[in-house]
Parts: structure tokens; sequence; C-alpha cells
């Protein structure tokens, strides 16, 4: 899949929290609870533009993603495609680029996704295990290196 990464400045977060918005919609109205405000100050409370790139392909903004350190590996904080952009292989390609660094680094990756929503199964297909849940989300990890990973 062609895609590139660019990096994020702080002046993007309204384009960023629109994109953000429109990738959630679907999951969050099957629960009831899609709120564009909440949404967007969700992303104002952490938004870090030093770890945030922007998933540029065919030449526009079809994403964004978010990697932020942690003591014990990398949290992948956001991943969110637009949703003309979902189901051509994008996601898959950009998460591959993250845990093949994540790799080569040796730092295991934790992930949150909300319950009911599609992106648990596309975790779970690369290598993350279900490790805690709240009531809305359910928290994946992968460990460093993939390792001691079965089927899944």
């Amino acid at each position: 899949m062609d895609f590139h990464f660019e990096p994020a400045v702080a002046g993007d977060f309204d384009a960023l929290a629109d994109l953000r918005i429109a990738a959630m919609r679907d999951s969050l109205e099957r629960i009831g609870r899609f709120d564009p405000v909440r949404a967007r100050e969700r992303l104002a409370a952490n938004f870090a533009p030093e770890h945030t790139r922007h998933i540029i392909s065919a030449g526009r903004r079809v994403g964004f993603v978010v990697l932020k350190p942690q003591a014990d590996g990398l949290l992948l904080d956001h991943l969110y495609l637009h949703p003309d952009a979902q189901g051509r292989g994008i996601g898959a390609a950009v998460l591959r680029a993250v845990l093949d660094d994540a790799d080569v680094r040796e730092l295991a990756v934790q992930v949150g996704a909300l319950r009911g929503s599609d992106a648990n199964r596309f975790y779970q297909r690369h290598g993350f295990r279900l490790v805690g849940e709240s009531e809305f989300d359910l928290l994946y990890r992968r460990p460093a290196g993939g390792a001691g990973l079965g089927p899944g």
C-alpha cells in the first residue's frame, strides 16, 4: 500500500479532530455515544503534535496516527482513517510500519479500542491480545517483537 507519514503541528488540530469524528461516527452511533463535541474534547485533552503523524496516500491526508512513548513500551493512542480510505489496506500497512519500528526498538505496543468496534478484530489480527477492559473500551497489548504469539 502506497502511503507515507508527515509530521503534524499544533495548527493541524481542527482538521485532525474532524477526521477523528468522521472515522469514529459509525462505531459511536452503534453504541449510542456519538457526540462530536465530546470527541473533539477527548482528542484535545491529550493532543501531542510531536507524537502525531499524518497518513498521506495519493497526495492527500487520509488519516493520522499517534504513537506515545511509555515506561514499558509504546501507546498507539490513535489510528484513524477517513471512511473513504477504510477497507483498502492502508490501516494494515500503517499498523505494520508502526509494529516493525517497535520490533526494531524491542518495544511492546498497547492500544485501546471501543467495544463493538471493528478495530477490535483488526488489532487482534495483528498480534494484539486483550489485557484489560473498561465500560466502553478494550485494552490490547502486543509484546516486543510479537514474542510468544501463537495463532490468534
